[in-house]
């Protein structure tokens, strides 16, 4: 099974963390689901992915509880929570909410950390598949330093690959199509390791060519390390440059850093994840002095379409943050812009021209073979930015801006943008 044709786009979704953190459930999950179908789907939208500590009874906030009791099967396998997940109990876990998921013309994904459950280590409960258990398979001092949950996984054993394939069995059994594997790309500098895991990457990508079912392999957090792209590109269809991303102008900033380093890894199936889009209602478990629950986001309307702009050229995948149903008419203009996710989709070829401290110009290329420019002011002050069109590698006369429409015409061979402080423009060259 290539593991690319899951995901020769980059995948486009939702998920459940920037606006629920640990404590999404089955209601949260598919309300936002409906939304989506409604929507968002003909845009190319698909992918409804439930993040962290679904198996957790008591979740109830973005924190971790530490050693907390999960809900688990008799494999060592966690399972949802069904006070949260009503559907799953009686052992059907996930499949319910898939089933519905997929009637709506969606994908299913979940989130899962690395490794295995520490309660079935400290229980000694069996292996799927072997004689083993999982006391005997688990790597102790391999832990996350932000959950308690796991132990890692010791993959030269024999019952490590076999824990891992009873895992996809099980996920193939659900329907699910994507999953986001946390606590595995990120360098481990205190081992001097590339990155955190790297047999338990291997050991999950051939527990997926196993299961039978396709499934888009994520993994977080980061930043990734470039020297480390060969093997995320074998391995995985994404992968995190970044840690967590927030509604920071800081964090944006940093990016384009970041795109720098790895748009010349973008290729079909394997691509460098920007992480999430924190755009509208965000931080639902959080509860207001009024009454009301999460905040809106903190960047502004230009330093939105910066962020779309420079996740659309460099082609990374667009998962959205926000709670959808409350979606303001702003944010959905800029998640149903079809000229920018045609870029997001389809283009190639990008790759920076400018890089100074105040402005920055990429270009790339559409999949008609026309011209695309991302422009960037990076300053505190509006201002314009002449763009040398033979400098660019241009020779259009026709220019037009993807979130504004407006046109530009050239003179003496250079068009002048003027730009909002932290804004941009996409520009469509020719006609």
């Amino acid at each position: 099974m290539d593991k690319n044709l899951c995901a020769l786009t980059p995948p486009m979704g939702w998920n459940s963390w920037d606006c629920y953190g640990a404590s999404v459930n089955e209601q949260q999950l598919l309300s936002n689901a409906h939304y989506m179908a409604e929507h968002l789907k003909e845009y190319g939208w698909q992918y409804i992915v439930c993040d962290i500590q679904w198996s957790e009874p008591e979740a109830d906030s973005q924190a971790y509880h530490p050693f907390t009791e999960l809900c688990m099967d008799e494999y060592s396998r966690l399972v949802p929570a069904p006070n949260r997940f009503p559907s799953s109990a009686g052992g059907k876990g996930f499949r319910p909410i898939a089933d519905e998921i997929h009637a709506l013309g969606l994908k299913f994904g979940i989130h899962i950390m690395r490794g295995i459950p520490r309660q079935a280590v400290h229980r000694n409960t069996a292996v799927k598949g072997t004689a083993l258990t999982a006391r005997q398979i688990a790597k102790t001092f391999s832990i996350c330093p932000w959950n308690s949950d796991m132990y890692g996984v010791d993959c030269r054993k024999e019952g490590g690959q076999a824990y891992y394939d009873s895992l996809f069995e099980l996920y193939a059994s659900w329907g699910v199509d994507y999953v986001k594997v946390d606590d595995i790309c990120a360098s481990n500098f205190i081992k001097g390791e590339p990155y955190h895991a790297p047999d338990e990457v291997e050991a999950i990508r051939k527990a997926i060519d196993k299961c039978g079912r396709q499934m888009v392999l994520s993994l977080s957090p980061g930043p990734a390390v470039v020297e480390e792209s060969f093997h995320l590109s074998q391995n995985a269809n994404m992968w995190r440059i970044t840690d967590d991303f927030w509604d920071r102008w800081d964090l944006l900033l940093d990016m384009f850093t970041r795109c720098k380093k790895w748009y010349k890894h973008v290729s079909p199936g394997c691509w460098p994840d920007c992480d999430m889009l924190p755009l509208g209602h965000l931080c639902l478990f959080d509860k207001n002095a009024d009454g009301t629950r999460g905040r809106l986001t903190r960047f502004t309307k230009a330093e939105q379409i910066t962020m779309m702009t420079l996740w659309a050229v460099f082609r990374s995948p667009l998962m959205i943050g926000c709670e959808l149903t409350d979606m303001d008419e702003f944010t959905l203009s800029l998640l149903t812009n079809r000229e920018m996710l045609d870029i997001n989709q389809f283009s190639s070829g990008a790759r920076p021209l400018i890089d100074t401290d105040g402005f920055k110009l990429w270009t790339c290329s559409r999949k008609n073979g026309g011209a695309v420019l991302a422009a960037f002011n990076t300053g505190d002050e509006k201002a314009e930015f002449p763009v040398d069109l033979a400098a660019a590698g241009l020779e259009s006369e026709k220019f037009r801006e993807v979130w504004t429409g407006k046109e530009y015409a050239a003179h003496n061979g250079v068009i002048t943008l003027e730009l909002d402080s932290h804004g941009a423009a996409l520009i469509i060259c020719g006609d």
